[in-house]
């Protein structure tokens, strides 16, 4: 049931007993033992000292274990925390162990400030344990969520907040860059709440037509308009279940104020209805968007954000670079078998596309590991523009410099060849490739609406998508290449088929 209860929450999680300033953490990203892939040590010692014996790294509620490993030398790395907790001081053991510090070989004294802490620092010892070191501001936590891995304390703050709201029936709003789980979270608080035997609805706002969205929303009586025949509507669809808005911040203007008499009292009227119908959807919207600005109708804000989840960015989250690469390369049914460097890189790069991003790149190692080849991050991700007379080149995630955005550029003076080479190199994610072209969401959409090669996978025949699905062993990626369809049509396509049976 809606709640038009003005409860609007800025949800800021405390760890009770923790002391006023974050703890000092290690997380391991990777080990020869895989299974220790996610172990931590968090503590506030004031000088931690790390080598083959020390510290423990735990798991909660598990016995800790030292690294162990014996390429590891007895003479300890030493972190230094200044007082006060402006930064802390790395000292290096003068021996034959290799020591690199953000893929680089560490010589030296390193001081970081909090800042540089907080964005996670990136160590290797012995060319076989990678570390990160980052702050905690809560204690480990085994609080789990399908589909949302993380030991860092922004993924334990998540995952709380998830099953927080999941018992209500509170609307929800999830805020977070493109590629950042916001359909996993928004189906885990679907899967946690007391709907979760009911259905979940789900739509993407940007590709609705904006003719006939009130129509695919709330439905519509037979007449209503030029050869309409009468039509559910997705909240009635989702009645006493879960309706998922996604990109909600592309929502056409004329739906807005529909929406918002929704969620105010539930009630909605088809087109051409004489009468008003009742929903008690649970509303969950999500978008990259910043929505509090004049295009988008404020009163509807405020009903949405009943309770707002921010979705961390994947830079923002480094000490989860490791348990989230077994976890998705075992999702592809793939072992976790990377070269050490690769992980390094993978562990120190910037991911503007987040985890979704990652999950591809992982997806094309595996690949090549699979068939004996060395992949190496530039053979995996899109290289920056480099400037007038040097090469490309990748930038690693702790180097300030920006790529330069891509210039904004008129529709008109986009080909069709464009188009299918930008949908290409970006695995047939929309948002990326408008983000490439210099265009908006909804622009692409008309763009590939209007182009001759790439099809709505709501219009490819069901026999043709299951064919497709099996030759490529049930990945939507290498499925949305082989259709030439955008991705988030075809998953939706997928498991509306798997639906229906």
């Amino acid at each position: 049931m809606l709640d038009s209860t003005e409860y609007t929450q800025t949800l800021q999680l405390s760890a009770q007993g923790m002391p006023g300033q974050p703890l000092l953490a290690l997380t391991i990203l990777w080990h020869p033992d895989p299974a220790r892939i996610g172990e931590q040590f968090v503590g506030d010692p004031g000088t931690l000292e790390v080598n083959r014996y020390a510290p423990l790294f735990y798991r909660p509620g598990q016995a800790g274990l030292p690294l162990g490993h014996g390429t590891i030398s007895r003479d300890p790395v030493r972190i230094v925390k200044e007082t006060g907790g402006e930064g802390v001081v790395v000292h290096f053991p003068a021996t034959r162990m290799p020591v690199e510090l953000n893929g680089r070989a560490a010589t030296g004294p390193v001081r970081f400030d909090a800042a540089d802490v907080a964005r996670g620092q990136v160590l290797t010892l012995g060319r076989a344990v990678v570390l990160c070191l980052h702050w905690m501001d809560c204690l480990p936590k085994h609080n789990p969520v399908p589909g949302l891995v993380g030991v860092g304390a922004a993924a334990i703050a998540l995952r709380d907040q998830i099953r927080m709201v999941a018992p209500t029936d509170i609307p929800v709003l999830l805020l977070g860059e493109t590629g950042t789980g916001k359909e996993i979270a928004a189906r885990a608080i679907h899967g946690l709440g007391q709907r979760a035997g009911t259905r979940l609805v789900a739509v993407n706002m940007a590709a609705l037509n904006e003719s006939l969205a009130a129509a695919e929303q709330f439905g519509a009586a037979r007449g209503a308009y030029t050869g309409a025949q009468e039509r559910k509507g997705l909240f009635a669809e989702a009645d006493g279940g879960t309706l998922f808005l996604d990109e909600i911040g592309n929502a056409p203007a004329s739906v807005q104020p529909m929406l918002l008499r929704v969620l105010e009292g539930g009630d909605f009227r088809p087109l051409g209805a004489s009468q008003d119908r009742k929903t008690t959807a649970r509303l969950i919207a999500a978008t990259d968007q910043d929505l509090d600005t004049a295009a988008f109708n404020q009163a509807l804000l405020r009903r949405l954000e009943g309770f707002a989840i921010q979705l961390p960015p994947l830079r923002a989250r480094r000490e989860d670079i490791g348990v989230l690469i077994v976890h998705l390369l075992q999702a592809h049914g793939a072992q976790p078998l990377l070269p050490l460097e690769l992980v390094v890189e993978i562990a120190c790069f910037d991911w503007p596309g987040n985890i979704r991003q990652l999950g591809h790149t992982l997806r094309r190692a595996a690949l090549l590991v699979q068939h004996g080849g060395t992949p190496q991050l530039e053979q995996l991700v899109r290289l920056t523009p480099a400037p007038a007379g040097s090469a490309a080149r990748l930038v690693p995630a702790l180097e300030p410099a920006p790529a330069p955005e891509t210039p904004r550029r008129k529709p008109s003076d986009i080909t069709d060849a464009e188009v299918l080479q930008a949908m290409a190199a970006n695995d047939w994610n929309i948002q990326a490739a408008a983000r490439d072209l210099g265009i908006s969401r909804p622009t692409m959409y008309k763009l590939l609406d209007a182009h001759r090669e790439i099809r709505w996978a709501e219009r490819i025949p069901a026999e043709e998508i299951e064919q497709a699905m099996a030759a490529c062993g049930g990945d939507v990626g290498r499925c949305a290449e082989l259709l030439r369809t955008p991705t988030e049509s075809l998953r939706r396509e997928v498991r509306r088929l798997r639906e229906s049976v």
